[in-house]
């Protein structure tokens, strides 16, 4: 061999083995992890932040559309799903079914098996005709992949009129409606067509999702229905209010392997085709899979962990880390109510769940993309008139709590995000705190603000009245904050004023040996002992501070509290740790009351309120048990199995509480700092926009030695308990040192109180 072959070789061999030394993080997530149980994860493929999501449907009232039971029939294939949700469930549009009869009929559904899903790929057996179905994605269009493996008859069903939850009388608030459908034959490899539906969990209005669907192999001939009657070789069922939908049937002497890619939109037949020709403009399926899996691969990237982390460990990491990426959905260019040159996103499904920890993960790998959705909020709020604390098909709602955009916006100011318009964002917040939104209070806005603003607390006139009193003392803390910065000091000591109207509804009251607890009052400023039921027999039961009477008593959204109870809420002063601290009887009872909470069964790991809580031991200079409470946690809450999520993932907000938690950091959002815990991992790397990096080395950590001894800060002693964002975003590492005993390390110093 001569030289020049040598080189040649030696060059190919090193490529060889850098593409072999190459981690490909994608290959760590599991979509099945929280697919089962409280989860109600997609398991069908999207890309980031994607706009389609198609998948399997087994169950009309699963809110991803899904149940892992192999004994319910699937009843197709829909291109749009809301990942994580709880409630009444939304989407489900346009449904695709494979068959193998020449018998055509609305109804085809079959059981499965082989179930195989990986990161932007889900595959099945359907039993009923022996046909394999693969699905790949890119952001508005799917790549379908079907093999019928017997070879007879080859047919298809595209259902326009297909949708979940459907509602039958306007009784049920959280179901979907009916509106219109129609759907048209172009040529004998194309069907467009549309869906009109309103309603769902947020109580919505209309919306309408275009399709484009083409094949590889052309159809033979067609059927089209219109309600129950089903027409050969009509082309077009145009839209009169009924269901329509189309039943395809293929050569049989083509190939057994048939291709459909099928692209949506929200404003016309003709843009979804567009979606389509620009995005996959090929038929190798493959290949959008790795495109995907690429996308996939360059947000995943971002943070990279210890390669000797058990393999379980990865999983909980990635996999959390790509449920936080799923939503909101940019559809920019996809707007049908207004034309503008910002980004516009939709499904923020709830920002009551993401603002506290999917919102500052964002904010940290990916701040561009976080600028992008503020700068859509404040599009919002600039044409439908207040920002959204949730929004699904294009309208606003539903509010659970406080106006919590504007946590979003006042995190972002805080961490120096550019190209937001803070002035107007200001005006956005203080719309939020002065303008009573008026009739359906749970659209936008602030429900009770007559109260709130006259009371200094929300009565028990209105519902959720306790969440709201507390969220709107953070909110406004957080506009102030945000006054403060601009500065606007009428504002700033107005707002700061109002941060500490919790302790309007502080009551002094013992239960389970803590004092002092968020309570229900009348407008007329007297506590309220008992609630009156609406659910059950019992007239009146006893508001007891670990008693949520929601759902039970009173209707879901009726209670004082939203998904907790007063034990919840009362940690709840995220602006002012220190002054709750003094309202319990000072540090010993705090500890005391945490231990309580904790050790009673009283936290509740499957809901929001509580994400912060487990790290307040840092206030009492104790991080060491905020450590221990966040491992015990975490060891029996979460895992790699289906069932490993607590509860409704809610759009990535349980998993990005757990992304942040294996690192070792949370953050207290809306203000410009990280808490620091004992990480699960041993090291973590977040590679940060400005091409620096972030280390976290967590020196001896074993199930032993779990007790942060020590730290350092690009080698120098460090002695808080918090990093702040620009500390973090600077680069270095951090070194913890990991002892298996308590030491000094954060007991004379507490996380800071920004006045």
């Amino acid at each position: 061999m001569n030289k020049k072959a040598v080189k040649i070789f030696l060059f190919l061999f090193s490529i060889c083995l850098i593409a072999k030394a190459q981690t490909n993080y994608h290959s760590y997530v599991d979509p099945k992890i929280g697919t089962q149980g409280y989860g109600n994860v997609i398991i069908g493929p999207s890309c980031p932040f994607g706009m389609i999501k198609p998948g399997p449907d087994n169950s009309k009232t699963a809110n991803s559309g899904y149940k892992a039971n192999p004994k319910l029939p699937l009843i197709g294939f829909s291109q749009l799903h809301v990942s994580g949700t709880g409630g009444g469930a939304k989407y489900g549009n346009i449904s695709v079914m494979l068959f193998a009869s020449n018998q055509d009929e609305i109804e085809q559904s079959s059981l499965i098996k082989d179930e195989k899903v990986a990161l932007g790929y889900y595959g099945i057996n359907l039993i009923k005709g022996d046909i394999n179905v693969a699905i790949t994605t890119a952001p508005k269009t799917a790549f379908y992949k079907f093999e019928f493996k017997n070879k007879s008859e080859k047919a298809l069903k595209i259902d326009a009129g297909a949708f979940l939850n459907e509602g039958k009388s306007l009784s049920e608030e959280e179901a979907q409606f009916f509106i219109g459908s129609e759907i048209e034959i172009i040529s004998d490899h194309e069907v467009i067509g549309h869906n009109s539906v309103r309603g769902g969990w947020n109580a919505g209005g209309p919306y309408t999702v275009y399709f484009y669907a083409t094949f590889d192999q052309p159809f033979e001939n067609f059927s089209t229905w219109k309600g129950s009657t089903i027409t050969a070789n009509q082309k077009l069922q145009y839209n009169t209010g009924e269901k329509t939908g189309a039943l395809l049937h293929f050569k049989k002497s083509g190939s057994s392997i048939l291709k459909m890619k099928i692209a949506i939109s929200f404003i016309s037949t003709a843009k979804a085709k567009q979606n389509l020709v620009t995005e996959v403009r090929h038929w190798d399926f493959d290949q959008l899979l790795k495109e995907t899996e690429q996308r996939w691969e360059q947000e995943l990237s971002k943070i990279k962990i210890d390669e000797k982390a058990p393999i379980e460990h990865k999983k909980m990491f990635y996999t959390g880390l790509y449920h936080t990426l799923l939503m909101p959905v940019d559809r920019s260019g996809e707007n049908p109510l207004w034309k503008s040159d910002l980004p516009y996103y939709d499904d923020f499904y709830a920002i009551w769940d993401t603002f506290r920890s999917s919102s500052p993960l964002l904010t940290l790998i990916n701040s561009e993309r976080q600028t992008a959705i503020v700068n859509s909020l404040l599009d919002i709020y600039q044409h439908d008139g207040y920002m959204p604390d949730a929004r699904s098909g294009n309208s606003n709602g539903r509010t659970q709590g406080g106006s919590n955009a504007d946590v979003v916006i006042a995190d972002a100011f805080a961490k120096g995000l550019k190209g937001i318009d803070y002035n107007l964002a200001l005006k956005a917040m203080i719309k939020n705190a002065t303008v009573s939104p008026g009739g359906n209070e749970e659209k936008e806005g602030r429900g009770g603000l007559q109260d709130y603003l006259s009371l200094g607390y929300i009565s028990d006139k209105y519902p959720r009245a306790g969440t709201r009193t507390v969220e709107y003392a953070y909110n406004d803390y957080c506009i102030a904050q945000l006054a403060k910065g601009l500065g606007d000091s009428t504002n700033y000591y107005c707002y700061k004023k109002q941060s500490g109207n919790w302790k309007n509804l502080w009551r002094d009251i013992e239960n389970n040996g803590a004092k002092g607890f968020i309570m229900p009052k009348d407008s007329n400023g007297q506590w309220i002992d008992s609630i009156s039921c609406t659910l059950n027999k019992k007239t009146k039961v006893p508001f007891d501070p670990t008693n949520n009477v929601a759902g039970e008593c009173v209707c879901w959204w009726c209670g004082f509290f939203y998904e907790g109870s007063a034990w919840d809420y009362s940690f709840y002063v995220p602006q002012n740790i220190p002054e709750l601290i003094k309202y319990t009887g000072g540090a010993e009872s705090f500890k005391s009351r945490l231990d309580t909470f904790f050790n009673k069964n009283l936290y509740d790991v499957s809901n929001e309120p509580d994400f912060l809580t487990p790290n307040l031991y840092h206030w009492i200079g104790r991080p060491d048990l905020s450590s221990q409470r966040i491992n015990e946690i975490i060891k029996k809450e979460y895992n790699s199995s289906p069932k490993g999520i607590p509860g409704n993932d809610d759009s990535g907000a349980m998993s990005s509480w757990l992304v942040f938690h294996m690192m070792g950091l949370y953050p207290n959002a809306g203000q410009n700092y990280y808490l620091i815990n004992s990480p699960i991992l041993k090291e973590s790397l977040i590679k940060l926009e400005n091409n620096k990096s972030f280390k976290i080395i967590a020196k001896n950590l074993s199930s032993k030695n779990s007790y942060i001894k020590s730290a350092t800060l690009n080698n120098k002693p460090f002695t808080h308990t918090w990093l702040t964002h620009n500390e973090l975003v600077n680069g270095g590492v951090l070194v913890l040192e990991m002892s298996d005993k308590a030491g000094d390390w954060g007991k004379n110093v507490v996380p800071p109180t920004q006045e």
